[in-house]
């Protein structure tokens, strides 16, 4: 092996190699730029324990295996697909050499469940760890069970950029923590902060211009999706200089546009590459001096109540605000703007929540049926997968044939399985296969998984067309993977997309109620926009939506006719009386009807249900709607709230309050103490919070109001309302009311500070505290110079420990 060159990540090479020598796992702590994810599988590749045999190093994003493939492969001064080489879903650059094989974290998972055994294999490298994506927990789960079981001589190495390497060390059998420093320059900081009403393309394209204006080099901007990237990038067309490349990154492009983008700029040009968090980790763009970060990210967030996943606009984590601003200092001083104000990057999410705890869980539970494991939480995970998700998934894919009753995998499951889609695509590629539509239905689930393909269209048969005729590289692999996943096929009359999505989302049926709305069989609510061609179809399939509940926007779907629903889906279509969940009213109503799901083929309505029908159709509707559609009067919303920050700060019994916890309990809090009415709006205020009271232990409800109660008496006599929104109790409170208090205000038995929200006369804040007597001691002096001169009517001493409190102006008397 060539002499590497010397990166931060080299000093602790020694200390790596007698950890793997000794033990079987590590973890490596590294910032971005130390090296870990180029240098430590080269230098791996001249351990004594590897022999002959294979290192495997997971990425999380295809951008990512080809740029460590291509580096490595660099510094060894071969070609990829020799001693280094990578594999993702339609990409392979391997070759009997290949000794390091770069794949995607969804590549190594199905790896290990074809060949348990991991022959040939010496070790498995987790990168990036810190992004805790569903396909890195499941794939370290997995090794570490076939370490356990079946080889014991394999080693593992989980490295990370921001990660707590304790809890990972432990998962790992208390293996040795290593960390490395990198080798960042500084960066100045900047905040940019934009107003409430202007959208962040607006903001962004503001920005970036001034930026060119004002300062050198190219400039990385985050936007959290395509669709804000393209604003953006139209924004700024012939707004820029000429010198001045404007290139987008994010994950649908075309494997060498995206390669392009992280390419250094052309000799005297600069580079605006307006990039989603794909860019925040394992790739380094040449010639970033300037990062711009709209603060945002797109991330997936599972519905197990309706089985929909919606993508959701967040704020970053505050390790991710920190990566990005990180890429403006790889190769030099740099500069992060920041579009929202200094004060709100405290009030960030330390890091982004895992994968596995959002996500929809269905093809984890297939791989660990196939893998013989009938509870998923059984492996060893870093954070157990959440069971409603579980049970979820266990449904759908019983009703799909993949599992029996006893949860084990079927024939049909194990087909599934190794079509490698998801759990509905796959089903519907194997269904349509005895039709003779194996290979159509393929090339849609191939386009309903890949990004980009066919276009933007919301319907999906002209997507498909479009699909069929692009020429573009990653279309003909598209396509080459469709003739696989479709193996033997017959050539018959296609079918419409429409029909061969009956076969994937049989609950996701919408019938049109007019102007472009529809009902799903699920029970939600869709909208199309009214002029496309889609809004005036009687029926649809949905493939993908967005949004929130009774109004979500309906992004990919097929029309389809009520004969072929019928014909498909006869086994799901039920008559007799039923009662359903009115949206638009919040009632539950009575019908004669043959229905599928929640829409209605034909139907007489009946008397409202009352009494037990009417409570249990309550908690049905809950279930699937969600604890909005409840009337929350503001004393049970509070009480929700206190209940939960007891269980935060002391855990159970103390119940837990989250809706999933809520949701999952209906039974037991809320189904008792219903009054049989079918209109949700009229369910007494006290039946809710009855409820919840029922759910804490007898001898701790009397502790409810002293632990954490409603209100604060300050000492001017006025309770005011203690809020519990926030992760800790605040008291908003004018300042004038604390007069003459020496020790702060504290609730829970005096163990608990409040936080102190000082407000003016006016009732604007003026300073937030944990310690109001240093506060009266330290920073007084300069709040009362200010408010004397705001409010010179108003009483400010010099020392407000001892002086009168008032609600007044001036206290009484002076």
């Amino acid at each position: 092996m060539k002499d590497l060159p010397a990166l931060p990540v080299t000093g602790i090479l020694p200390a790596l190699d007698k950890a793997l020598d000794e033990g079987d796992a590590a973890v490596l702590v590294a910032p971005p730029g130390a090296g870990k994810t180029t240098l430590v599988p080269l230098h791996l590749l001249d351990a004594a324990w590897r022999g002959e045999r294979t290192i495997i190093l997971l990425e999380p994003r295809r951008l990512a295996a080809r740029a460590a493939a291509s580096r490595m492969a660099n510094l060894m001064g071969e070609a990829v697909g020799e001693t280094v080489g990578y594999r993702m879903r339609l990409e392979n650059k391997v070759s009997a050499k290949t000794r390091i094989l770069v794949v995607t974290e969804g590549v190594f998972a199905r790896m290990i469940l074809d060949d348990p055994d991991l022959n040939g294999i010496a070790a498995v490298l987790f990168d990036e760890f810190h992004e805790r994506s569903l396909d890195a927990d499941f794939g370290l789960a997995l090794a570490l069970d076939v370490q356990g079981a079946l080889r014991p001589d394999l080693k593992l190495l989980v490295m990370s950029a921001t990660l707590d390497g304790a809890r990972v060390a432990k998962l790992l059998g208390d293996a040795p923590v290593l960390e490395s420093k990198g080798r960042a320059f500084p960066v100045d900081v900047r905040y940019r902060p934009r107003s409430p009403d202007e959208r962040i393309e607006d903001a962004m394209v503001r920005a970036i211009r001034d930026t060119l204006a004002d300062e050198t080099g190219s400039v990385l901007a985050f936007l959290p999706g395509q669709r804000e990237i393209e604003r953006t990038a139209e924004a700024l067309q012939g707004r820029v200089a000429a010198g001045v490349l404007v290139v987008p990154l994010y994950g649908a492009l075309e494997g060498r546009d995206q390669d392009a983008a992280i390419k250094p700029a052309p000799a005297g040009m600069r580079k605006v590459v307006l990039a989603t968090s794909i860019a925040e980790t394992s790739i380094t763009i040449d010639g970033v001096r300037v990062v711009i970060d709209s603060g945002l990210a797109r991330l997936p967030k599972f519905e197990p109540a309706t089985g929909l996943t919606r993508l959701e606009t967040v704020r970053a984590s505050r390790a991710a605000i920190d990566q990005r601003a990180g890429r403006a200092g790889r190769t030099g001083p740099g500069i992060a703007v920041r579009l929202w104000r200094a004060e709100q990057s405290a009030a960030l999410e330390a890091f982004a929540p895992p994968e596995i705890l959002e996500a929809d869980l269905t093809g984890l539970v297939l791989d660990c049926a196939a893998w013989g494991v009938a509870d998923p939480a059984s492996l060893a995970f870093l954070d157990p997968p959440p069971a409603p998700a579980v049970k979820e998934a266990k449904s759908l894919l019983e009703s799909l044939g993949a599992l029996g009753k006893d949860h084990r995998i079927t024939p049909m499951g194990n087909a599934m399985r190794k079509l490698a889609l998801p759990a509905r695509l796959a089903h519907m590629v194997l269904t349509a296969r005895e039709r003779g539509q194996a290979l159509r239905a393929a090339e849609l689930a191939v386009l309903l998984t890949e990004r980009g393909l066919g276009g933007n269209d919301t319907d999906l048969d002209v997507r498909l067309s479009r699909f069929q005729r692009e020429r573009g590289e990653r279309a003909m692999r598209a396509r080459s993977l469709a003739e696989r996943l479709a193996g033997e096929f017959s050539s018959t009359e296609p079918e419409s997309a429409g029909r061969l999505l009956l076969g994937a989302y049989p609950d996701r049926i919408a019938k049109a109620r007019g102007n472009g709305q529809f009902t799903l069989a699920n029970g939600r609510g869709g909208e199309i926009e009214p002029a496309t061609s889609l809004a005036k179809s009687p029926w649809l399939v949905v493939a993908d939506l967005s949004g929130r509940a009774g109004r979500a926007r309906i992004l990919a779907a097929a029309e389809v006719t009520e004969a072929e629903i019928r014909d498909a889906l006869s086994d799901r279509i039920i008559s007799g009386r039923q009662v359903t969940y009115d949206v638009s009213r919040n009632a539950l109503q009575a019908r004669d009807a043959t229905r599928i799901g929640a829409i209605s083929l034909s139907e007489k309505t009946l008397a409202a249900p009352a009494g037990e029908e009417a409570n249990l159709g309550v908690i049905a509707a809950v279930r699937a709607h969600g604890l909005d559609i409840l009337p929350w009067s503001k004393e049970a919303t509070i009480l929700r709230r206190r209940l939960a920050w007891l269980h935060r700060g002391l855990g159970a019994p103390w119940p837990a309050m989250d809706d999933a916890d809520l949701t999952t309990a209906l039974g037991e809090w809320l189904l008792p103490f219903l009054n049989g009415t079918s209109q949700l709006d009229r369910i007494p205020a006290h039946v809710l919070i009855d409820g919840l009271r029922s759910l804490v232990p007898y001898d701790l409800q009397r502790k409810i109001d002293s632990l954490a109660p409603t209100h604060f008496e300050v000492p001017t006599g006025s309770n005011i309302p203690i809020r519990y929104e926030e992760a800790e109790p605040v008291l908003s409170v004018r300042v004038q009311e604390l007069f003459g208090l020496a020790a702060h205000p504290a609730i829970a038995n005096g163990t608990i500070p409040l936080l102190l929200e000082l407000l003016s006369p006016a009732h604007r804040p003026i300073q937030i505290t944990r310690d109001l007597p240093g506060f009266w001691k330290g920073s007084w002096a300069d709040v009362r110079s200010d408010m004397r001169g705001r409010y010179p009517r108003h009483f400010w001493p010099e020392d407000p420990a001892s002086a009168v409190p008032t609600s007044r102006a001036k206290p009484r008397g002076t």
